[in-house]
């Protein structure tokens, strides 16, 4: 089994030294690196020449819209695929049926998709959505039904609790159809990843929490007849040694006030997420103790909203942990670090070799030309 790595472009900016703040309904903090098509370029090349498959672009209000960003980026990279979070309830099935089938059809095939479906309802109202939570992946259920049934080249007639479409008949048909990755932690959200995920997205938790999660979501899908993969979404803080990799962790640590700290755990608390409460609780907070498991740190979550968790380490404990989390049935990995582009290095040159070594990854990159060797220092030759 070769395992898959993803990156992230952070679009909404939120990209520097320093840990970058935001997400559920809490405002990003200010980060140094802009949101341009020059500098996500840079990452997503960096992603791309270090052997990481996708990139994962974030959806909201406080980032840049995921679809016309990857489209862009597209153009101004080679291999990579991009991951494009998107939201359900902001758009019409077939038009989201559609512009999939438009992205993959010009792309190359290098669309993946992540379907959230929203768990902040003053975030959605202001897109014009007044659904509760548990109505929202109601909704979405009907949304990926349509999708799905499009993409198989059906003519749909559908009449839902939320959604419904007459006759709809799709000429973009996407070629490869894309996968669809879903997460959430609440009973509803089970339901629904069962009927309609590929791969199932959890955040980064101890390893014994993400075998409970795996275990739940596998017997969901076996009722519906189906199999779904998984994967994990985290940080990463990587290093030649441990002692500078927790130095690192460290450093991002003194750049986060307390006062920062009280404010965003204030209005994440707010937030009807159970994934986010997973966060919280792993934390509580409070800035001692935040090793949550070997090499697992929850530092980020003090500041970050959604994925709060950093794996930790030197390249060799990073990948032991890596090896830890395949052995509970995660196959994908949808990574990132402060700052983006460097991290994309430290990863792909620390990591990613050793994990090869062990068999746990295959490089699918082309194959590159070897440098040629310094002429400077030919056998025998007088120097003058």
């Amino acid at each position: 089994m070769s395992l898959k790595f993803h990156w992230f472009l952070p679009t909404n900016g939120g990209d520097g030294r320093h840990v970058v703040g935001g997400g559920h309904g809490v405002s990003a903090g200010g980060s140094g690196r802009p949101a341009d098509v020059a500098y996500l370029t840079q990452v997503a090349r960096a992603a791309e020449d270090n052997g990481f498959e996708a990139a994962l672009t974030p959806t909201g209000a406080w980032c840049e819209d995921a679809w016309l960003s990857t489209a862009m980026l597209s153009q101004t990279t080679d291999r990579l695929k991009f991951l494009v979070a998107f939201r359900p309830g902001v758009i019409s099935p077939f038009l989201a049926a559609q512009m999939a089938g438009t992205f993959q059809n010009m792309s190359g095939g290098r669309l993946l998709l992540n379907v959230v479906t929203g768990g902040e309802s003053h975030e959605q109202r202001m897109y014009g959505d007044f659904l509760d939570k548990d109505a929202r992946y109601r909704r979405c259920d009907e949304f990926l039904e349509i999708v799905r049934r499009l993409w198989a080249g059906e003519t749909v007639d559908f009449r839902g609790e939320h959604l419904s479409v007459e006759a709809a008949t799709l000429s973009q048909i996407p070629d490869p159809i894309p996968e669809v990755y879903f997460g959430g932690s609440s009973p509803a959200a089970g339901i629904v990843a069962a009927k309609h995920a590929d791969v199932y997205l959890t955040w980064g938790e101890p390893p014994e929490a993400v075998a409970a999660k795996i275990a739940w979501i596998r017997e969901l899908a076996a009722v519906q007849g189906r199999t779904i993969r998984f994967g994990i979404r985290m940080h990463t803080i990587t290093r030649d040694t441990a002692e500078e990799a927790w130095a690192e962790a460290g450093r991002l640590l003194a750049g986060i006030s307390p006062e920062t700290i009280a404010k965003v755990q204030a209005g994440l608390r707010l937030s009807e997420s159970e994934g986010q409460r997973r966060m919280l609780n792993l934390h509580g907070g409070k800035t001692s103790d935040l090793e949550i498991y070997p090499n697992v740190w929850a530092g980020v979550g003090l500041v970050r909203g959604g994925a709060g968790t950093a794996l930790v380490g030197s390249h060799e404990q990073v990948a032991d942990r890596i090896a830890e989390y395949a052995a509970l049935g995660i196959e994908e990995f949808v990574l990132s670090a402060y700052p983006h582009l460097e991290g994309a290095y430290w990863f792909g040159e620390g990591v990613l070799p050793i994990l090869a070594e062990r068999g746990l990854w295959k490089d699918e990159r082309p194959r590159r030309r070897s440098s040629p060797t310094v002429p400077f220092a030919a056998v025998g030759r007088a120097v003058r």
